[in-house]
This record gives C-alpha cells, structure tokens and sequence, in this order.
C-alpha cells in the first residue's frame, strides 16, 4: 500500500495560529492544532511576530504530522505591518489591520494622489487598514523604529522567512498593502510613504515554491513550502471559488467577496481590488466589527448569542473599532430608535442586522467590480466562526433575500493553504485541488423574503448618523 501523502496548511488569524493536516488524495483533515495569540488593547491593535512564529510551531506539532508532511503553506491576516532589524527580529510590536491609528495617514495618500490615480495604481482605496497607512503612521510617530527597520513584511511573509530564510510574499497578500498594482512595487507611493522598496520581499509568481523547510524547527528540514498568501485569499482558494460565486464571511472582521476575471477598480473605495493568489482577482468588502462587536452586545445586555427577537424599531450600528465599510475609523457604537417596548432580545437582533447591513449592501458592488452578476439561484456561500449560528443564518437570510449554503468544511484559510501545498506535490493549481476535496459542499438554506423595512431603517439612521460619527455618509 502506497503511504498516505499528507500536507499541513497554515492560518496565522488575529487572535490564534490553525494548523490542519490535510490527506492530499482526499481531501481529509487527519490532523489538527491550535495556539492562542494576545493582541493588545486600548488605542492600537498590536502583536508581537515573535508568539506567531512560537503559535505556528505549537499547532503545527500537535497536528501529528510535522515530522512527515510532504509540503506546507502560511497563509496571513492581511495589512499587519511587520518590522524587522537586520538581524531578523521584530523591531516592535506589529500593527494590525484593525488599528485605525493611521486614519489620517490613510486620508493624506488620498489627497495626494487622488482617489481615482491611486485605485488605478493598486486597485483599491486607502484606508487605516492598509499597510501603507501603517508605515506613513510609523514614520511619523515612531521615526526611530521606521529608521531601525531593515526589512518590512506582512504578517504570512515573516512567518514563511522565518520557515524558510527566503524574503518572499504573493500577489494576493502584496495586493492589500497599498504599495503594490499589477505592475509590481509603486515607486511614488513608496517614495511619499518614505519607504525604500529595498525593504520589501520579493513577489513570487502564483504557485510558486518559495523555498523549503530549514533547519531548527518543528517541521522536517528540506519539506517545499508554497508562496502562502493572505487569509481572504486563502478562504477563497480553500472554497475553490469559480468566478462570480459570492462568499461572505463571519469572523472578528466581516468580508464579502468572488473571484473575477477581470480586475476590480472602485475609487469610491467601498470595494477593494485585490488580487487572488493565483493570476486573477478578489473583490472584497470588510467590515472591522462584525463577530465580536455582536457579541460584545450580548453580553452587554445579559443575552445568550442567539437570544434575539424579531420586531422592534431599534437601530444599532456596532462601531466598537470605528469601521472601514463605511469608512468612518473614528466612529463609536449607535444605539437608535429606542422606545418602552423595545426588549433586550429586539436590541441584540439589531446589533446582527447592523452588522450585516453594510456587507450586504456591498455585495452587488463586489460583483460590478469584477465584471460580473450573482445569478438569482446562486446561493450565497456563508463561513467564518459565525456561520453556524442560528442567528447569524436567519439574519443574513433575511437581509439579503438569497439563499443560503453553510459548506461542512470548517477552517477554510488553513484549507486554502493546504491546497495551495498539497499543488506543489500534485502539480494542480490550488483551487483545482481544493474543488477535488469537495470544501464547499454543504447545506442550502432556502431564501425568504427581503426584509426591506430594515434595511431602509438601517440605511436612513447612517445617513442621519453621519456628521455625529466623525464623516458624512453618502446616500446609497
């Protein structure tokens, strides 16, 4: 009998490090592990590089397969600002997407160049949580830790350097920086943001290997390691995603994104173009609050995650981080529409419903941009952490008015790296690897009708709520 061949994929995430073994012939997890990591709290949003690298050992150990795996891949939260001296170790604490600290430098590459030259340039349009904004926010107010920096990576880069002592990264990750288009590092950019291009890694070609396994960690010395790539990216080739197929996702961020063939532009910045880590492109929306700020509600008011009712005029904007869809970083919570009547189960499903809203909202605007249109029986593919609850499911159902497939596949980043190592050995390309695997296979929840009575509350209290949440909201 010929050995099982197995792989091991990668998600670093916010708060913890996965780590899946994954059988390449079927497509069966045979092995899983798990490390927390801290984040900081207060002002900023910060990580140390140097807990991922420990995390990543530790899960990627308790899988079983580390001294066996015939491949692996990283894949990375997007936009964390990872600074490292000249002998490799991190200059400070990582800035992670989620820190809006950098809004102003966010707004001042705006201005510079122009909303319409810059998402032509990279394909999106600024905010705080781009590694661009980071960097200028570093510069600024850190002058002595940007000079120290010898070497500038994401969050997947260092970990995949750290596996294999190559400076590498992917077009999918490098396309969430705001530093990078279709033509490679932009020199105007980077010269406005004061960083040297010399700093950077260098982008591999979509499935190509960025080196192997060195010697000293938990993994066997000499395995292949794939590019890796962000997470959004990942979840998108853990799915196999064909074009157009619409996916939304329910984790400490909210996205809502498809495959296009074409390349997605968008200056009013509602959707990021980025790339996907293979040679097309990923249209995105995030939102900053989305799981935790739902929950935050709940214990708030004293309520079980799926203690909601429905009815009520309440509105809820759960802006617990300021927000990037819309773009508002120094936005707080809004609570409207109160009256008597109004119960504590009432309040927390309009936390959800705010938090879908503008994900919702997006989606047609996702799929514009990447030149194509959601079928009417294309049901909306749902994952993250919050995809299997009931009131996550019956919210997302009742706002959008589509139907609904929950794929049985859980941890979708670390799948998509996976695939993206079990490619090396097969020699398919990713998403054809994970389409094998059968990953977005799963229930469909039928559609119902649109709640519209909702949506336009929702839609009207941004609009009035604008100029008190620090910028005003444009009419949609």
């Amino acid at each position: 009998m010929a050995a099982q061949r197995v792989v091991i994929g990668v998600d670093s995430s916010t708060q913890s490090t996965k780590a899946l073994a994954v059988d390449i012939d079927s497509g069966a997890v045979v092995g899983e592990g798990r490390a927390a990591h801290a984040v900081s709290e207060g002002a900023g949003r910060e990580s140390d590089p140097d807990q991922w690298w420990r995390a990543l050992e530790e899960a990627a150990a308790r899988t079983g397969w580390a001294g066996r795996a015939a491949a692996v891949s990283i894949a990375g939260q997007q936009h964390g600002l990872v600074t490292l001296d000249a002998a490799g170790a991190p200059v400070r604490p990582a800035l992670l997407w989620n820190d809006v600290r950098s809004a102003p430098q966010a707004a001042g590459l705006r201005a510079a160049f122009g909303p319409a030259e810059i998402v032509r340039r990279t394909g999106s349009l600024p905010t705080a949580a781009f590694t661009a904004a980071k960097w200028s926010w570093l510069r600024t107010h850190e002058p002595a830790a940007a000079d120290r920096a010898a070497a500038v990576r994401l969050p997947h880069d260092f970990l995949t350097e750290r596996l294999t002592g190559e400076a590498v990264t992917d077009r999918g990750d490098a396309s969430g920086t705001g530093w990078w288009g279709p033509d490679g590092y932009d020199g105007d950019i980077l010269d406005r943001i004061g960083l040297d291009p010399a700093l950077l890694p260098r982008v591999l070609a979509p499935g190509t290997r960025a080196g192997a396994v060195r010697a000293g960690t938990v993994l066997r010395q000499g395995v292949p390691v794939a590019t890796g790539t962000g997470d959004n990216m990942a979840a998108a080739l853990g799915l196999g995603l064909r074009p157009g197929q619409p996916v939304l996702s329910l984790g400490t961020s909210g996205t809502v994104y498809a495959v296009a063939r074409s390349r997605p532009m968008d200056p009013s910045g509602t959707v990021a173009g980025f790339a996907d880590a293979l040679g097309g492109w990923l249209p995105l929306a995030c939102t900053l609050n989305c799981t935790l700020a739902v929950d935050r509600f709940a214990a708030l008011l004293g309520r079980g995650r799926d203690e909601v009712e429905d009815g009520g005029s309440a509105v809820v904007l759960p802006y617990l981080d300021g927000e990037r869809t819309p773009d508002l970083p120094g936005a707080s919570g809004l609570v409207h529409g109160l009256r008597h009547d109004t119960t504590p189960g009432q309040l927390l499903q309009a936390a959800y419903d705010g938090a879908a809203h503008a994900l919702l909202t997006a989606l047609d605007d996702v799929l514009r941009a990447g030149g194509g249109d959601l079928a009417d029986d294309e049901p909306l593919l749902l994952i993250g952490g919050g995809a299997r609850g009931r009131a996550w499911q019956r919210t997302v159902l009742r706002l959008s008015g589509r139907a609904v497939r929950i794929p049985h596949a859980r941890e979708l980043v670390a799948l998509g790296a996976a695939a993206q190592a079990a490619a090396l050995v097969t020699g398919e390309p990713a998403d054809a690897v994970a389409r094998r695997w059968r990953t977005a296979e799963g229930p469909v929840l039928e559609p119902v009708a649109r709640d519209e009575a909702a949506l336009e509350r929702i839609g009207d209290t941004l609009r009035r709520a604008g100029a008190l949440q620090g910028a005003p909201v444009e009419e949609r």
